[in-house]
């Protein structure tokens, strides 16, 4: 039987907005940290030591998705020690552990040990995933979706700015600097973190989730398996071609303009997701959030062979602009798939499960990018991640139609 005390705000329920403001400054902040060494990745690893076009455009990859692997691998650890000890604490380990990791990474002095300090990133990182879950579970209800679209918002929003930031600050004050820089403004969010924030305390029967008992509970599994391997792809998409953009880039930029012009391209597909994400859920609440993500991943794939054949820095920026835009219903329509096809009260453990699914996305997307783009061309890496988008929607497609024809 449900306790109607789980559906209220709690006792400090005046204090949720300043736990969205805190939630959302913090979220904005380790999103660029993390994005904001994208225009100039491959510099630095060249910078510490790595020579030859391939070997550089491979250690790219390994060193931006290391992180992702271990954020992926410790993403339900996280979640189980934030069900028993606190959202906030999971957030100040996140914020104080990401603002030490950051520095470290300006000071590396070998490929070797920008992996180890990346892989430590992703370790001690969480704070946006675990931001949504607290946003989530300490907002009144008739607030909630405004609440977490704000916080989406701030999210989209670090990935707009983290690229730029990166591929304008690094000219100014160095690429050393520039990590040093981000880490102590990461610091920022973990004192207001600790001072600002307030958690509810949660009802003990919410401490007790494993994976077995969620999937029981599933009446039909299918919606939520296909969600899950869509957030997969949707992050192996974006993050695959950002590895190697800035070597991509240089085939038709003025060398000058380089890393200007790859954050300009990388954060195009930002703006596009906020400036259409709420639009796109509007259109879904009519006519189906599933709907939605097919169509999502078909434009998509059709976006990304033009990619492939682009000859100057306008109109790569333009397209990743639109492919943005075209994913921009995403992520608010994997979401509302896998909340109403599963339980009110396991619908936040399934999104955290989806969570991870995408860190695993970012991992594999960044290497499969750079193995492609050194050994087969990095044309060919728009062309297969089209592909696999393609696929992805006809997936989508099928298993969607199936679960319409079972009777319930």
């Amino acid at each position: 039987m449900t306790n109607r005390r789980n559906d209220s705000p709690g006792p400090d329920e005046d204090h949720w907005y300043v736990n969205l403001v805190v939630c959302t400054a913090g979220s904005f902040t380790t999103i660029v940290a993390m994005t904001l060494l994208l225009p100039f990745l491959p510099l630095y690893v060249e910078e510490i030591g790595v020579r030859g076009h391939a070997a550089i455009v491979q250690w790219s990859g390994v060193a931006y998705g290391a992180t992702f692997f271990t954020a992926a691998l410790t993403a339900p650890i996280w979640g189980r020690l934030g069900d028993r000890y606190g959202r906030k604490l999971m957030l100040i380990r996140a914020s104080l552990g990401m603002a030490i990791a950051m520095s470290l990474t300006g000071m590396a002095e070998d490929v070797w040990q920008l992996v180890a300090v990346r892989l430590l990133t992703g370790l001690l990182g969480g704070y946006a995933s675990g931001s949504m879950i607290l946003v989530a579970a300490q907002t009144p209800r008739a607030k909630s979706g405004w609440a977490l679209g704000v916080l989406s918002s701030g999210i989209m929003a670090g990935n707009l700015v983290g690229p730029l930031i990166g591929g304008a600050l690094p000219p100014l004050i160095g690429i050393r600097a520039t990590f040093w820089l981000s880490g102590a403004t990461i610091f920022v969010s973990f004192l207001g973190t600790v001072f600002w924030l307030r958690e509810i305390p949660r009802q003990p029967q919410a401490r007790k989730s494993k994976l077995g008992g969620l999937w029981a509970r599933i009446a039909d599994k299918r919606p939520v398996v296909a969600m899950l391997a869509t957030g997969l792809l949707f992050t192996f998409a974006l993050t695959s071609i950002e590895p190697i953009i800035t070597v991509y880039v240089a085939l038709f930029a003025p060398p000058s303009q380089v890393t200007f012009v790859a954050g300009l391209a990388m954060s195009a597909g930002a703006l596009g997701g906020i400036l259409s994400s709420a639009r796109l859920g509007q259109i879904a609440d009519r006519v189906g959030h599933w709907r939605i993500v097919v169509l999502s991943l078909a434009a998509a794939a059709l976006l990304l062979v033009p990619q492939a054949l682009v000859v100057s820095a306008w109109q790569l920026v333009l397209l990743r602009f639109l492919m943005g835009a075209a994913l921009g219903g995403l992520m608010p329509g994997m979401a509302s798939v896998i909340r109403h096809n599963a339980p009110e009260a396991i619908a936040g453990s399934l999104l955290g499960w989806s969570v991870s699914a995408q860190y695993v996305g970012q991992v594999v997307g960044p290497l499969a990018g750079g193995f492609v783009g050194g050994h087969v061309g990095m044309r060919a890496v728009f062309l297969s991640t089209a592909v696999l988008m393609a696929a992805g929607a006809l997936a989508n497609f099928a298993i969607e139609r199936a679960v319409r024809a079972t009777p319930r």
